[in-house]
């Protein structure tokens, strides 16, 4: 019996062990080639062996369909022969699609430094100029490629033909075991992990060298995942209408107000900032608050649920207008790191055109010499978070696994305790280096299953582990975090943000529910007067805003305003993007685009955040547009970047 089942699953077994083969001498070769960029003898062994991670999740992605049928169908007949004659062609096709992207890997990396991704298959659009340049440039590649492959093919065809695809001596219920046994291990393989996410390319991204995360990959399933997210990309002129781009342009400077700060050249939206804060340059820590809406905070009238943070309303700038660009975490950790505009589409931090060379306030402080970091309890490969930061300028990724100390870990990580004080640790270190800082902490204690450590609140619900019992617990340890910080060395060098990512569950009542997106936010630390603010403003605007306080002077592809400049004064407005409908909010107004629908409009009043319907004028219209297509186009053309 034993010997019947391995010579059922052997044709499989021979199929992953060349592929394996394959893509491990492959991805050797690059590394050696690329050698001078491996700084530490544990490069190559993660690159080794996350690599094989990769490989054995992406031909379990591939052939597990195939096991199920293979042990399904009928031994004899037919079917059969005509089964066995797919599976030959079939695993010639999968040996031939794995190691020619291989092949053609090495050109790619020479002209664009990374694998083989979406520009693979969008310069197939333009057969005529990509075949030219590539015959007047790679010939010796091309005919190289082309040998390898006919090479190949016939070798692969030999070895294949000459396998064994039968299993005459197994009953209908051995192969139906052995078909349940396989599909389960491939499941597992193409997991590759028993956490809340499949594997991604984050999760085994180790380096800010985008590169050496890279090599980590193979080039088919780094093609595979480009198209994944070339799919999610939706466009914002198909949903909401077209605009000239020149007309669009000149509408969203003429709305930031101060259209004589841009500056002219290939970045349309490149404008300069005077930051209102002209000494010593300031650390910046931005404390992200998951799922904190307003309605959960009791200084901005919600529940009584945060006596520490509002305590920290009064003593800082505190901003009681303060609306998300999102639903989502990665909405909130786009708006505060890069300042970009909401969109139809998921969060650049996912997106595969963002994942390098795209703008963050890290990218920006790293050149003016910053110490650039990210802190969180959880993994920060969830949502693509590491792999989109390391990308785009931040240096340090401090996660848990490498967390000092932990007291209390749930299903989302360390708890907002634990991550506060290695956030505390961090700042403590690095303020003793004479090097200053950006760092991003993220919270996670505040997110269903809503688990904490018992016996440190006083529960406000019964049952304890619920939304308002879990942010009385965050809320506990943001203001423990500060009692020591106010207390350091660090604190009369750093400016702190406390801004939530966004509301938890949103209403959908209305086209866009703003009362649900509406969120704290306070500005603490060095030389920040205490002071209520009640202009409209964007969690896109708070990133302008920190850099101008903390001193750094720049120029950036950013429309967010600087809260703390004279310019802003009298330009109140915020974006929200809810599914595919898009908000643009003014003090009085909020024009609501919607897909393939006229635009809709409603007086808003900011005292108690009512909408009442109301019509919408030419110019409401054509401002929203702008605003709502403007960030499809720099993303698209890759114009969102430092100069």
């Amino acid at each position: 019996m034993k010997n019947n089942v391995v010579r059922a699953i052997a044709p499989f077994l021979f199929l992953i062990f060349v592929v394996m083969a394959i893509l491990t001498i492959a991805r050797t070769g690059l590394s050696v080639w690329q050698h001078d960029r491996l700084v530490h003898s544990s490069d190559w062994l993660h690159i080794v062996l996350q690599g094989m991670r990769v490989d054995l999740s992406s031909l379990a992605h591939l052939i597990i369909l195939p096991v199920l049928v293979h042990f399904c169908l009928p031994k004899e007949g037919a079917i059969r022969i005509s089964w066995t004659i797919f599976l030959k062609v079939l695993f010639v096709g999968i040996i031939l699609l794995f190691s020619y992207m291989e092949f053609v890997t090495p050109t790619f990396i020479s002209e664009y430094d990374l694998r083989p991704n979406r520009l693979f298959v969008e310069y197939l659009m333009y057969p005529k100029e990509v075949f030219g340049m590539l015959w007047t440039g790679y010939k010796l590649s091309i005919f190289s490629v082309l040998l390898a492959t006919i090479i190949l093919v016939f070798m692969a065809w030999k070895w294949v033909d000459r396998i064994d695809f039968s299993f005459p001596s197994l009953s209908i219920l051995g192969r139906i075991s052995i078909a349940t046994i396989c599909c389960i291990m491939l499941f597992v393989g193409a997991r590759s992990t028993f956490g809340h996410r499949p594997l991604n390319p984050a999760m085994v991204a180790y380096s800010d060298d985008v590169l050496l995360n890279e090599l980590t990959l193979n080039s088919t399933y780094s093609l595979a995942f480009a198209l994944k997210n070339m799919a999610s990309e939706q466009s914002a002129e198909k949903f909401y209408g077209s605009m000239d781009i020149e007309t669009m342009l000149q509408t969203v400077k003429l709305a930031s107000g101060r259209s004589n700060r841009f500056i002219e050249g290939d970045i349309p939206t490149r404008n300069m900032q005077h930051a209102t804060y002209q000494g010593k340059k300031r650390n910046l820590v931005i404390l992200l608050q998951e799922s904190l809406g307003a309605r959960f905070v009791g200084g901005l009238g919600g529940l009584p649920l945060t006596p520490n943070l509002d305590k920290l309303l009064n003593e800082g700038w505190t901003f009681e207008q303060l609306y998300a660009t999102g639903t989502r975490s990665v909405r909130g950790i786009e708006a505060v790191t890069t300042g970009f505009v909401p969109t139809p589409s998921r969060a650049v931090v996912k997106l595969s055109k963002a994942q390098n060379g795209f703008f963050t306030i890290a990218q920006l402080l790293k050149q003016q010499g910053y110490h650039t970091q990210f802190v969180y309890g959880g993994e920060s490969h969830f949502d693509n978070m590491k792999s989109f930061f390391l990308g785009n300028g931040f240096s340090d990724i401090v996660d848990l696994p490498k967390f000092s100390k932990t007291t209390f870990v749930g299903s989302w990580g360390a708890c907002d305790q634990d991550l506060y004080a290695e956030a505390h640790s961090q700042f403590e270190q690095l303020s003793k280096q004479g090097k200053p800082f950006f760092s991003l902490v993220f919270t996670s204690s505040n997110h269903t299953p809503y688990e904490y450590p018992q016996g440190i609140i006083e529960p406000y619900d019964e049952l304890p582990n619920t939304r308002n019992n879990a942010i009385k617990y965050s809320d506990k340890a943001l203001g423990e975090f500060f009692e020591k910080a106010k207390q350091s060395a660090y604190w009369n060098d750093t400016v702190f943000l406390v801004i939530a990512d966004h509301d938890a569950r949103v209403d959908s009542l209305t086209p866009i529910p703003v009362k649900n997106f509406h969120i704290p936010g306070v500005i603490l630390g060095a030389g920040i007067e205490a002071k209520k603010d009640a202009r409209i403003t964007s969690s896109l605007d708070m990133p302008a805003t920190m850099l101008s306080l903390i001193g750094v002077t720049n120029d950036s592809p950013m429309i967010g305003r600087d809260m703390s400049s004279q310019e802003s004064a009298g330009k109140s407005r915020a974006m929200m993007q809810f599914g595919n409908n898009f908000g643009y909010l003014t003090d009085h107004k909020l024009t609501v685009l919607q897909p393939n629908k006229p635009a809709i409009g409603f007086v808003f009043d900011k005292h108690d955040l009512s909408l009442r319907p109301d019509e919408v004028t030419n110019e409401e219209h054509q401002t929203a547009l702008a605003h709502a297509l403007l960030g499809n186009y720099l993303y698209s053309n890759k114009l969102y970047r430092l100069p």
